[in-house]
Formats: structure tokens, sequence, C-alpha cells
């Protein structure tokens, strides 16, 4: 069986309250000056001290109809003339706990009562009490009991409410973390996705080529064979950089990112493959946004892998990078037949290449259009904004 501590203790306070307000009240006349109409202590002003005393064993509960309990007996005790008048400690306990427990207008309430009990007993009481500043005291004592209760509760509300703003708070946090572990996941999967495919794709052409020649030109298949070695040496080095990053345990040895400086080297590569690619720059290069640089690479590369894969033999492809003051653009098109391939499919520009490449586009603000050419043949472009200064 449980037991509520609370009402143990407040069981425990109600008896001392009991032994105190009997001790006080057999104390009252040697201590008290002589005082006309005082009634000397008796069986029945103990058995009313510790009556009021009874209620505060319910001060949490209900303590506004705890203190109007314990101050009948209270009041009983003045008009009897066992004191002048002088709340008792009971009602001062309950006092305390209607302040510090409910809300404003109960707890002014309660202090209404009380002072109307103790002005009740003063005045109907045998005992008067000439002096003005007596009925002062006991107003600034009631007073001073009521306002420390009000403290009491503030600063428990006030300590509440950093508890659930420390709470929301937390819960923020772990959303952003939520959120900031999700994005990254996505990030690494598009980086991921696209330095895979690339290589793939490469490395299932050059293999292709090989395979034609193994047999009438073994020289040419074995620099195919080369080509893609060394493709796939640049595929597990770049895949090992970017799972790097997911090692909680080890330091990844990282390196700069790809960006529109190392487009003339993916056009070497892509023409190795077997692609016939140009290249044209226009405008002044000047540095860009790390993110901005990275999207126009990856546009480039999966624009060139797309072509590789779906345009077609003698198919070419034609790079154009322009920098303008506030944009950049990028354009990757070819003059192939377009065929669609198990995963991408250019005609409509579905696949999870692609997808990404919407993704990286979209986050910095660019406006991205893929699809055929009029003239035949197929078209990846993008344009970046760009703030003066960048």
């Amino acid at each position: 069986m449980r037991i509520d501590r609370t009402r143990l203790h407040d069981t425990a306070l109600a008896g001392v309250v009991a032994a105190a307000s009997v001790t006080l009240l057999a104390l009252y006349d040697p201590l008290w000056p002589p005082v006309a109409g005082l009634r000397p202590a008796d069986g029945a002003g103990f058995a009313l001290a510790a009556a009021a005393a009874v209620p505060v064993a319910w001060r949490r509960g209900r303590p506004l109809a705890a203190l109007c309990a314990a101050l009948v007996p209270e009041t009983l005790l003045a008009v009897a003339g066992y004191g002048a008048g002088v709340p008792g400690l009971a009602g001062l306990v309950l006092l305390y706990s209607v302040a510090s427990h409910r809300g404003l207008a109960m707890a002014l309430g309660a202090l209404l009562v009380s002072m109307s009990a103790y002005a009740c007993g003063a005045l109907a009481g045998p005992v008067r009490v000439t002096a003005w500043t007596d009925h002062v005291v006991v107003a600034v004592v009631l007073t001073a009991v009521w306002g420390a209760g009000r403290s009491l509760r503030l600063r428990r509300a006030y300590l509440e409410e950093l508890k659930d703003r420390a709470a929301r708070l937390e819960r923020a946090h772990a959303a952003d973390t939520r959120a900031a572990r999700a994005e990254e996941r996505s990030r690494i999967a598009r980086e991921l996705h696209d330095v895979v495919a690339h290589h793939v794709s490469v490395m299932i052409v050059q293999a292709a080529a090989a395979r034609r020649v193994l047999a009438s030109d073994p020289e040419l298949a074995g620099e195919a064979l080369s080509a893609i070695e060394h493709t796939g040496r640049t595929a597990m080095a770049e895949m090992r950089t970017i799972v790097g990053v997911l090692r909680a345990d080890a330091r990844a040895e990282l390196g700069p990112q790809p960006g529109v400086h190392d487009l003339p080297a993916l056009v070497e590569q892509m023409r190795e493959a077997g692609l016939p690619v140009l290249l044209r720059v226009e405008g002044e290069p000047r540095p860009l946004p790390a993110g901005v640089d990275l999207a126009a690479y990856r546009l480039v590369q999966e624009g060139l892998t797309n072509s590789l894969r779906h345009a077609g033999p003698g198919a070419a492809a034609v790079v154009t990078v322009r920098h303008r003051p506030c944009e950049l653009d990028v354009r990757v098109e070819d003059d192939g037949t377009g065929g669609t391939g198990p995963s991408t499919s250019p005609a409509t520009g579905q696949g999870h290449g692609l997808v990404g490449i919407r993704e990286r586009v979209a986050l910095y603000g660019g406006i991205l259009s893929i699809g055929p050419r009029p003239g035949g043949g197929f078209e990846v472009r993008a344009r970046f904004p760009l703030k003066d200064g960048q």
C-alpha cells in the first residue's frame, strides 16, 4: 500500500501547530500584561486551540475551506475572552497555504476572511485593545504571511515555466537534429549516386569498347582496361571520402569538393570514354559559393553521364558555362537520339540522378530545365542566382 507522504507531512504539521497553540494559550496569561476581561486558560480554551489546528491536515487539498474551518474556533477563543483577538498559528499557516497553492482571487479572499475574523473577534470579545498600533501590527503580520505565500507561488510558477521552456527547447533541438540528419543523409545519398552513377557508366562504356576490340586490337583493349582501372580507383577514392564523413571513430582525409574549375578534367574523362565533348566558358570566371560550385559540377557530370548512356552512337555533347554578373548559367546539350535507359528517362527528366540535380538546384534558388531540344538531342540547363560580389 502506497503511503501519501504529503498527507502524512500535513498531519504531522497539524499536530505541531496544535501543540504550539495550546502552549501559547497556556503562556498567554503569564506573559501578556494584565488586561481587563482576559479569561484564564482552561480545558475549553485548550480544546478550541487544538480544534483550530485540525484543518491544517487538509491545507493542500482544500486550503480555503480549511482556513475557514480553523478561523471558527480561533474567533470563538477571542469572543470567549481567551485572548485579545490575536490570530492563531493555525490561521497563519492556512492563510500562507491558500496564498501559495491557489490563484490570486482566492488568495485575496483568504486574506479578507482572515482580517474579517480578526476584526470580529476583537470587536465581539470582552478584551479591548486600546492601542490602534496593535491592530496595525496584526494587519501587517497577516499581509506579510499572505505575501510570503504569494511569493512562493510565483517562484514555483517561474520555475515551472523555466522547466517547460527547457523542455520545449530540448524538443526543438531534437527536431532540428533529426532534420539535419535527414538532410545530411539526403546530401550523402546524392553524392554517392552522382559519383557511382558517373564512374560506373564510364566503366561500362569502356568495358564494352574493350570487349569489342579485344581480339582485333589487344593494345587498344589494354588502354581501355587501363582507363577502367583508373576510373575505378577514382570512384573508390571519392566514395571513401564521402563515407569517411559518416565514421565517428576515425578522421577522414577530406579533400576539396569538385567545382567548375574541375570541368576540363571531367570533359577529358568523358572523351576517353568515347563521348566527344566540347567545353565553352563565357564571361569572366570568379569565385563561386561552395554549394553552387559543387551543384554546377554535379549537374554537368550527370548531364554528360546521361548523354554517354542514352544519346546513342556518334553523338556529341557541348558544355556551356556562362559567368554573368548576377547569375551562373550551366548547360549540357547533346545531338543524340535520346533513348531511355533502365534508371533514367531523358524524355521525362526522371530518375535518381536528375531528381538529385533538381534538389541541388532548388536548394540554391536556381531554375532547372530538362528536356529534348527542338532540333533533336537532349538538354540539361540550370541558372543559379548570385549575389553582388560573389
